[in-house]
Protein backbone atom coordinates (compact mmCIF):
# COMPACT_ATOMS: atom_id res chain seq x y z
CA UNK A 1 0.00 0.00 0.00
CA UNK A 2 1.32 3.44 -0.91
CA UNK A 3 0.74 6.86 0.65
CA UNK A 4 -1.48 7.58 -2.35
CA UNK A 5 -3.68 4.62 -1.43
CA UNK A 6 -4.15 6.17 2.01
CA UNK A 7 -5.00 9.56 0.47
CA UNK A 8 -2.54 11.48 2.63
CA UNK A 9 -2.99 15.23 1.99
CA UNK A 10 0.09 17.28 1.28
CA UNK A 11 0.07 18.98 4.67
CA UNK A 12 0.04 22.52 3.29
CA UNK A 13 -2.82 23.70 5.49
CA UNK A 14 -2.17 25.74 8.64
CA UNK A 15 -3.35 22.99 11.00
CA UNK A 16 -0.87 20.49 9.62
CA UNK A 17 2.05 22.90 9.60
CA UNK A 18 1.48 23.78 13.27
CA UNK A 19 1.23 20.17 14.50
CA UNK A 20 4.42 18.69 15.95
CA UNK A 21 5.81 15.29 16.87
CA UNK A 22 5.25 16.28 20.51
CA UNK A 23 1.55 16.84 19.74
CA UNK A 24 1.43 13.44 18.07
CA UNK A 25 3.12 11.74 21.02
CA UNK A 26 0.69 13.36 23.46
CA UNK A 27 -2.25 11.99 21.46
CA UNK A 28 -0.74 8.53 21.08
CA UNK A 29 0.26 8.24 24.73
CA UNK A 30 -3.26 9.23 25.77
CA UNK A 31 -4.48 6.21 23.80
CA UNK A 32 -6.50 8.28 21.37
CA UNK A 33 -7.10 7.23 17.77
CA UNK A 34 -5.21 9.20 15.12
CA UNK A 35 -7.54 9.73 12.18
CA UNK A 36 -6.18 8.87 8.76
CA UNK A 37 -5.40 11.97 6.72
CA UNK A 38 -5.52 14.27 9.76
CA UNK A 39 -2.81 16.77 10.66
CA UNK A 40 -1.35 14.37 13.24
CA UNK A 41 -1.43 11.50 10.75
CA UNK A 42 0.62 13.63 8.37
CA UNK A 43 3.10 14.37 11.17
CA UNK A 44 3.43 10.63 11.74
CA UNK A 45 4.22 10.06 8.07
CA UNK A 46 6.83 12.83 8.06
CA UNK A 47 8.43 11.36 11.19
CA UNK A 48 8.54 8.00 9.42
CA UNK A 49 10.75 9.53 6.74
CA UNK A 50 13.25 10.61 9.42
CA UNK A 51 13.21 7.09 10.86
CA UNK A 52 13.74 5.54 7.43
CA UNK A 53 16.69 7.84 6.81
CA UNK A 54 18.36 6.93 10.12
CA UNK A 55 17.73 3.19 9.75
CA UNK A 56 19.10 3.30 6.20
CA UNK A 57 22.32 4.74 7.62
CA UNK A 58 22.33 2.20 10.45
CA UNK A 59 21.80 -0.77 8.15
CA UNK A 60 23.80 0.36 5.14
CA UNK A 61 27.32 -0.26 6.40
CA UNK A 62 29.34 -1.48 9.38
CA UNK A 63 29.15 0.54 12.63
CA UNK A 64 30.86 -0.21 15.92
CA UNK A 65 28.79 -0.48 19.09
CA UNK A 66 29.13 3.17 20.06
CA UNK A 67 28.06 4.33 16.60
CA UNK A 68 25.07 1.98 16.64
CA UNK A 69 23.99 3.39 20.00
CA UNK A 70 24.40 6.94 18.69
CA UNK A 71 22.14 6.22 15.72
CA UNK A 72 19.62 4.45 17.96
CA UNK A 73 19.64 7.48 20.25
CA UNK A 74 18.83 9.65 17.21
CA UNK A 75 15.89 7.38 16.43
CA UNK A 76 14.47 7.43 19.95
CA UNK A 77 15.37 11.01 20.82
CA UNK A 78 16.74 9.72 24.14
CA UNK A 79 20.23 8.94 25.42
CA UNK A 80 21.13 5.25 25.65
CA UNK A 81 23.19 3.56 28.31
CA UNK A 82 26.53 2.17 27.13
CA UNK A 83 25.35 -1.30 28.19
CA UNK A 84 22.74 -1.44 25.38
CA UNK A 85 23.61 -3.69 22.43
CA UNK A 86 21.83 -3.73 19.07
CA UNK A 87 22.89 -5.89 16.13
CA UNK A 88 21.70 -4.45 12.80
CA UNK A 89 19.80 -4.68 10.60
CA UNK A 90 17.02 -3.02 12.57
CA UNK A 91 13.81 -1.48 11.30
CA UNK A 92 11.29 1.02 12.65
CA UNK A 93 8.98 3.53 11.04
CA UNK A 94 8.99 5.91 14.03
CA UNK A 95 11.37 5.33 16.95
CA UNK A 96 10.37 8.36 19.00
CA UNK A 97 8.16 6.40 21.40
CA UNK A 98 10.68 3.73 22.40
CA UNK A 99 12.38 3.70 25.81
CA UNK A 100 15.27 1.26 26.35
CA UNK A 101 16.74 0.38 29.74
CA UNK A 102 20.19 -0.83 30.75
CA UNK A 103 21.81 -4.10 29.63
CA UNK A 104 19.25 -4.63 26.88
CA UNK A 105 20.25 -6.84 23.93
CA UNK A 106 18.41 -6.63 20.58
CA UNK A 107 19.48 -9.15 17.95
CA UNK A 108 19.47 -8.85 14.16
CA UNK A 109 16.41 -8.31 12.02
CA UNK A 110 14.01 -6.87 14.60
CA UNK A 111 11.10 -4.67 13.53
CA UNK A 112 9.58 -2.29 16.08
CA UNK A 113 6.41 -0.30 15.36
CA UNK A 114 6.54 1.93 18.42
CA UNK A 115 4.08 4.76 17.79
CA UNK A 116 1.78 3.41 20.50
CA UNK A 117 4.62 3.27 23.01
CA UNK A 118 7.33 0.66 23.59
CA UNK A 119 9.20 0.26 26.87
CA UNK A 120 12.02 -2.28 27.11
CA UNK A 121 13.17 -2.66 30.70
CA UNK A 122 16.63 -3.49 32.04
CA UNK A 123 18.17 -6.80 31.07
CA UNK A 124 15.64 -7.73 28.40
CA UNK A 125 16.84 -10.05 25.63
CA UNK A 126 15.18 -9.81 22.21
CA UNK A 127 15.99 -12.47 19.61
CA UNK A 128 16.36 -12.42 15.84
CA UNK A 129 13.50 -11.10 13.70
CA UNK A 130 11.16 -10.19 16.55
CA UNK A 131 8.20 -8.01 15.51
CA UNK A 132 6.65 -5.65 18.05
CA UNK A 133 3.47 -3.83 17.01
CA UNK A 134 1.79 -1.02 18.96
CA UNK A 135 -0.83 0.13 16.44
CA UNK A 136 -4.06 -1.36 15.20
CA UNK A 137 -6.64 -0.27 12.62
CA UNK A 138 -10.46 -0.29 12.65
CA UNK A 139 -12.16 -3.16 10.85
CA UNK A 140 -14.47 -0.72 9.06
CA UNK A 141 -12.92 -0.15 5.60
CA UNK A 142 -14.12 3.47 5.64
CA UNK A 143 -11.83 4.15 8.61
CA UNK A 144 -9.08 1.60 7.95
CA UNK A 145 -6.38 4.31 7.70
CA UNK A 146 -7.05 5.41 11.30
CA UNK A 147 -4.49 4.15 13.82
CA UNK A 148 -5.32 2.95 17.32
CA UNK A 149 -2.35 3.01 19.74
CA UNK A 150 -1.75 0.52 22.54
CA UNK A 151 1.62 0.32 24.34
CA UNK A 152 3.86 -2.73 24.68
CA UNK A 153 6.03 -3.27 27.76
CA UNK A 154 8.89 -5.78 27.94
CA UNK A 155 9.69 -6.50 31.58
CA UNK A 156 13.04 -6.71 33.33
CA UNK A 157 15.05 -9.73 32.29
CA UNK A 158 12.41 -10.96 29.85
CA UNK A 159 13.54 -13.06 26.89
CA UNK A 160 11.73 -12.83 23.56
CA UNK A 161 12.66 -15.73 21.27
CA UNK A 162 13.46 -15.44 17.57
CA UNK A 163 10.62 -14.69 15.15
CA UNK A 164 8.12 -13.97 17.92
CA UNK A 165 5.42 -11.34 17.34
CA UNK A 166 4.17 -9.12 20.17
CA UNK A 167 0.81 -7.49 19.44
CA UNK A 168 -0.48 -4.09 20.65
CA UNK A 169 -1.30 -3.61 24.31
CA UNK A 170 0.75 -6.55 25.61
CA UNK A 171 2.92 -6.49 28.73
CA UNK A 172 5.59 -9.18 29.07
CA UNK A 173 6.23 -9.70 32.77
CA UNK A 174 9.63 -9.58 34.44
CA UNK A 175 11.75 -12.65 33.74
CA UNK A 176 9.20 -14.20 31.38
CA UNK A 177 10.18 -16.18 28.28
CA UNK A 178 8.37 -16.00 24.94
CA UNK A 179 9.25 -19.07 22.86
CA UNK A 180 10.48 -18.71 19.29
CA UNK A 181 7.81 -17.99 16.65
CA UNK A 182 5.11 -17.37 19.26
CA UNK A 183 2.38 -14.77 18.65
CA UNK A 184 1.61 -12.93 21.89
CA UNK A 185 -1.92 -11.53 22.01
CA UNK A 186 -2.33 -10.92 25.75
CA UNK A 187 -0.23 -10.14 28.82
CA UNK A 188 2.40 -12.65 29.89
CA UNK A 189 2.72 -13.14 33.66
CA UNK A 190 6.13 -12.63 35.23
CA UNK A 191 8.32 -15.71 35.44
CA UNK A 192 6.32 -17.78 32.97
CA UNK A 193 7.19 -19.47 29.67
CA UNK A 194 4.66 -18.95 26.87
CA UNK A 195 4.55 -20.91 23.62
CA UNK A 196 2.49 -20.95 20.44
CA UNK A 197 0.03 -18.90 18.40
CA UNK A 198 -1.69 -17.54 20.33
CA UNK A 199 0.95 -17.85 23.04
CA UNK A 200 -0.16 -19.73 26.15
CA UNK A 201 1.56 -20.37 29.47
CA UNK A 202 3.30 -23.76 29.48
CA UNK A 203 5.28 -23.59 32.70
CA UNK A 204 7.28 -21.37 35.03
CA UNK A 205 10.87 -20.44 34.26
CA UNK A 206 11.95 -22.35 37.39
CA UNK A 207 10.61 -25.57 35.81
CA UNK A 208 7.48 -25.84 37.91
Amino acid sequence: MTDEDLVIPDGSDDESSSATVEDLLAELNAGRTVVGGSALHRVMHRAAQDALRITAELNGSYHDGASVRALLAQLTGRPLDDSVTLFPPFHTDFGRNTTIGRNVFINMGCKFQDQGGLTIHDGALIGHNVVIATLNHPLDPAHRADVIPAPVVIGKGAWIGSNATILPGVTIGDGAVVAAASVVTKDVPAGTVVVGSPARVRRMVDGS
